[in-house]
């Protein structure tokens, strides 16, 4: 019973991991087939396997472009979102303030707000800031929907560090803002860098807000990039695919080389000491 039970699992863990893995599979898949071939058959496997649409998404338009707007809008809102949420995450977990409860809780409202109910008053500030087309005007709207669940998860991760290191530091005469950056923020670091991945992929995926502000072909990200593809009388879905595996690739290999932090990071928080 044990062994056909552990057989049944692997089984199960290989349609699941098939189920999840398909749709990247499917989109490479579909990259590698020639353009008559991928509206003329349903089939796996092309007989005629080319990466012509590798070059031609690499010539059709900027996509390296895409990818440095993407990597460099990312980053900033990425470093500042993390900065801020934890400062604000440490205030409200450690230092003795009032309604810490109905802080968090107007936090965690926040970040439910629907993106297309706040469209209308940022697009309004960004272009009266004169910040269209631009990387700041991209990155001041990426914090607003990614700091709310920054300061959260953050300050789920602080809460957990006991209290008796932090009373420790100020016995040996440590100021709130040392006690911070010398104990509570490298033993939160596993969640904060989770939180940083979480954040960037965030920012790397967004659509709607990069579609609204930057509307030049030069400040484009690559979400935006890859739908400006299409032609008035067709889809060239040869490139879309070939550019969503290559810009699928670097998220790809961001995660695998920081998988433990990342789990380190989703997990630190659920066993007590």
């Amino acid at each position: 019973m044990t062994k056909r039970a552990g057989i049944g699992f692997y089984i199960l863990l290989i349609i699941f991991v098939f189920l999840v893995m398909f749709p990247f599979i499917w989109v490479f898949l579909t990259s590698i087939k020639p353009q008559g071939e991928i509206f003329s058959s349903f089939q796996w496997f092309s007989s005629n396997m080319t990466f012509e649409n590798y070059a031609s998404a690499l010539e059709t338009r900027p996509l390296l472009l895409y990818m440095l707007n993407s990597f460099v809008v990312a980053t900033l809102t990425t470093i500042i979102s993390i900065i801020v949420a934890s400062f604000t995450a440490y205030a409200v977990t450690r230092l003795p303030i009032k309604f810490k409860g109905l802080i968090l809780g107007l936090v965690l409202a926040a970040s439910m707000f629907p993106q297309i109910a706040v469209l209308s008053p940022i697009f309004n500030f960004v272009t009266d800031a004169g910040l269209r087309n631009s990387y700041l005007g991209l990155v001041i709207p990426y914090i607003t929907i990614s700091l709310p669940l920054a300061i959260w998860i953050l300050s789920t991760f602080f809460i957990k560090i006991p209290l008796s290191l932090e009373e420790s530091a100020k016995l040996d005469g440590a100021t709130p803002f040392q006690t911070f950056r010398k104990i509570i923020f490298p033993l939160a670091a596993p969640g904060v860098f989770t939180t940083a991945i979480l954040v960037f992929i965030a920012a790397w995926n967004e659509y709607l807000f990069a579609l609204t502000i930057n509307t030049e072909d030069s400040w484009r990200t690559i979400p935006v990039g890859i739908s400006f593809y299409q032609s008035q009388f067709s889809v060239p879905w040869g490139d879309i695919t070939a550019a969503t595996v290559i810009v699928t690739i670097p998220i790809v290999v961001l995660v695998l080389l920081f998988q433990r932090r990342i789990v380190a990071g989703l997990t630190s928080g659920s066993v007590k000491e």
